[in-house]
């Protein structure tokens, strides 16, 4: 944990589509989720096991036990243009979750998780007079999204629930012009550090009827309205050399300094809709569907120009027998789902989309007392952007790993 830990302090992503907005989104999917296509919002319950479904809080109404959900995220990179490719390697600790029982309807959940991934560099070569300049755009970052939800049921069938979450980080953009070509020219750099925090608030509800004695249908809802961010912008901008070797950097005087100026970010409102048939402890499957209003959102009084995004995910889980003595491959949760989400990135014209193809397993632990314990593995294939138009394609592949305990606190035993 220690070394996932010093991994998440640099870039946790590679791709020149993070510069724009707030970076890549993540989502809020534990693996189990994402396994599935990123179904989320139509599930209120998964097995014979209790998961905690961030993505809709009304789902936190059916939580039973004392939850704690902690994994990792491992992302392998390959980045391609024309005859240019690049590969990359990045960890990180994805998310730590926690939900707690208030009543027989009702749970309490908390949690840390990303929000959002910014990390890019890429150098364009001019030729100023005689001199050969290099002008290079990078970026790290990205923002983290901590959040307390309860959710409660009302009736047999519907459930609410909401989110209050505090989103913050920082978002960090360098612009340098250096002449690698001549040693003892004076380089320049602007690194703009963008620091963002503000509470963001999404409601959900979920509606759960009988289809037959032991399967039942689950529609939910979840939305959120637009909403304002605060900022402290920072601007440096310097002059510098490299030694006479290249790969040292010693400043020779600051330009300007413009130190923590005061501004606003504006995060748009979206609406997500999903429905799930499940049989009791043997199989589910569902689909979901989400828009958000991306054309809203500005930095600092500027609007990017974003576009609206709109995705869709497919999926389902079985479980063979989970009541299965014998035969462990029978107890596995088997999952698989596929996810497409148009970005709200649009360059020379063309739309920049995500999409892929997610699979995974949920493996039991032997159980303690009250105490049941899963690991969750899932494998996410997929790709980013286009080649065409003279643009950069991203090929993918995530592997998350979570681990699941359920058990009973806060009970006094009677025989120990």
């Amino acid at each position: 944990m220690m070394l996932v830990l010093n991994v998440k302090a640099q870039s946790t992503t590679n791709s020149p589509y993070s510069q724009f907005g707030v970076g890549n989104l993540t989502g809020s999917y534990l693996p189990q989720f994402k396994a599935m296509g990123n179904l989320a919002y139509g599930i209120s319950s998964m097995g014979g096991y209790q998961n905690i479904n961030i993505s809709n809080p009304a789902s936190y109404s059916q939580i039973r036990l004392t939850t704690f959900d902690v994994g990792a995220n491992m992302d392998l990179q390959n980045l391609s243009k024309g005859s240019l490719s690049e590969r990359n390697f990045n960890a990180s600790l994805n998310h730590f979750t926690f939900a707690v029982p208030v009543s027989k309807t009702s749970a309490l959940s908390f949690g840390l998780l990303p929000y959002s991934d910014l990390g890019y560099k890429y150098t364009n070569t001019q030729m100023v007079d005689t001199f050969n300049v290099n002008h290079t755009l990078s970026g790290q970052g990205g923002l983290t999204r901590a959040y307390l939800g309860y959710g409660i049921q009302f009736g047999k069938h519907l459930s609410l629930g909401v989110n209050m979450n505090y989103i913050f980080g920082d978002l960090q953009e360098v612009r340098a012009a250096e002449y690698p070509d001549y040693t003892g020219f004076l380089n320049s750099k602007r690194q703009t550090d963008n620091s963002v925090g503000g509470l963001v608030f999404d409601f959900g509800l979920q509606y759960v009827t009988q289809l037959q004695k032991d399967t039942r249908l689950t529609i939910g809802y979840t939305g959120g309205a637009k909403t304002i961010l605060n900022t402290s912008n920072k601007v440096l901008s310097t002059r510098y050399k490299f030694d006479y070797i290249g790969d040292t950097e010693y400043r020779a005087d600051t330009i300007s300094f413009q130190d923590a100026v005061s501004g606003q970010l504006t995060l748009p409102s979206n609406h997500n809709f999903g429905f799930s048939i499940e049989k009791f402890n043997k199989w589910i499957i569902g689909a979901d569907v989400r828009t958000a209003k991306w054309s809203q959102f500005t930095n600092n009084g500027a609007n990017q120009n974003l576009n609206n995004t709109w995705g869709f995910s497919v999926g389902g889980q079985i479980t063979p027998n989970i009541r299965a003595v014998t035969n462990y491959l029978k107890l596995m949760d088997y999952r698989v789902g596929f996810s497409y989400d148009k970005t709200y990135i649009n360059i020379n014209n063309q739309d920049i989309s995500t999409k892929s193809l997610d699979f995974g397993f949920g493996f039991p632990l032997v159980s303690a007392r009250s105490a049941f314990y899963k690991i969750n593995f899932t494998t996410e294939i997929g790709s980013r952007g286009t080649l065409q138009n003279n643009l950069v394609k991203e090929k993918f592949v995530n592997f998350q790993i979570g681990f699941t305990i359920n058990d009973r606190w806060f009970q006094k035993y009677k025989y120990d």
